[in-house]
């Protein structure tokens, strides 16, 4: 069975989000040893995504979701972008004349699919795209990695020693940025920037279902990629998805 592979994160809505959203997709496809190709043209789709949802009008204190994930099994890339706005996007055609409203057809020509479902918590949509992914390299039993890649079942070494990690979630650093606050099997937990790098290697894991239908309307049941949460949450329910908060 191949291993699956799962990060998920929130950002403020505010457009610095689109950058950092590409450096920690970055880090996370560089974990992960996607291709070059597979890279760039992630960058461009998940930019897209994150533009619109920075743009949506809702209340200051929500942010954006965003979940990144591959599977072997199926060689796709997925990636998510929730946020709490009303509306469903849709693809336009802009005239020459107009500098905009051409995201979503950059995203229609670039992924393998496209959709939209409704977030769990009834509140807000998640919208979706996944590229072919089949290169991706198995990783060394022992490696280092950004923060923000780590996930529940890993262990990490701190201080010589390796700890199980029980739990991810991310918070607001008092610097703007990203934290990652790691749970440990044993001693308090360790609060880190999400670009820090760490040695860790892997443990066991669990694994997360989800279904939807595509954006085309073909019925055709998309079943999500399974892996272990690493889960960025405020701990506040209205703003819980089932994968993805925002």
């Amino acid at each position: 069975m191949a291993t699956p592979h799962h990060v998920t994160f929130r950002l403020s809505r505010r457009r610095s989000s689109v950058p950092r959203a590409r450096a920690l997709l970055g880090a996370v496809l560089g974990e992960w040893r996607v291709g070059q190709d597979v890279l760039e043209t992630a960058e461009l789709v998940l930019s897209e995504l994150v533009t619109n949802a920075v743009r949506v009008r809702v209340p200051n204190d929500r942010q954006v979701g965003v979940k990144i994930a591959h599977s072997q099994a199926d060689g796709l890339l997925r990636l998510e972008v929730s946020d709490a706005g009303d509306g469903w996007p849709k693809v336009r055609d802009p005239g020459e004349d107009e500098t905009g409203g051409r995201g979503l057809l950059l995203v229609e020509s670039l992924a393998h699919r496209w959709g939209v479902r409704k977030r769990a918590c009834g509140i807000g949509k998640t919208v979706w795209a996944e590229l072919k992914a089949p290169d991706l390299v198995s990783a060394p039993v022992e490696r280092e990695i950004a923060a923000v890649t780590v996930q529940a079942g890993q262990q990490v070494k701190l201080w010589g020693l390796w700890k199980t990690i029980r739990n991810v979630r991310g918070e607001r650093s008092p610097l703007g940025g990203l934290a990652m606050v790691l749970e440990l099997d044993d001693g308090p937990a360790m609060r880190v920037d999400a670009a820090e790098p760490l040695i860790v290697k892997d443990g066991e894991e669990a694994a997360t279902a989800d279904t939807e239908e595509p954006a085309d309307g073909s019925g055709q049941a998309d079943h999500g990629v399974p892996g272990v949460p690493a889960q960025p949450r405020s701990g506040n329910d209205d703003r819980s998805d089932e994968q993805v908060d925002a």
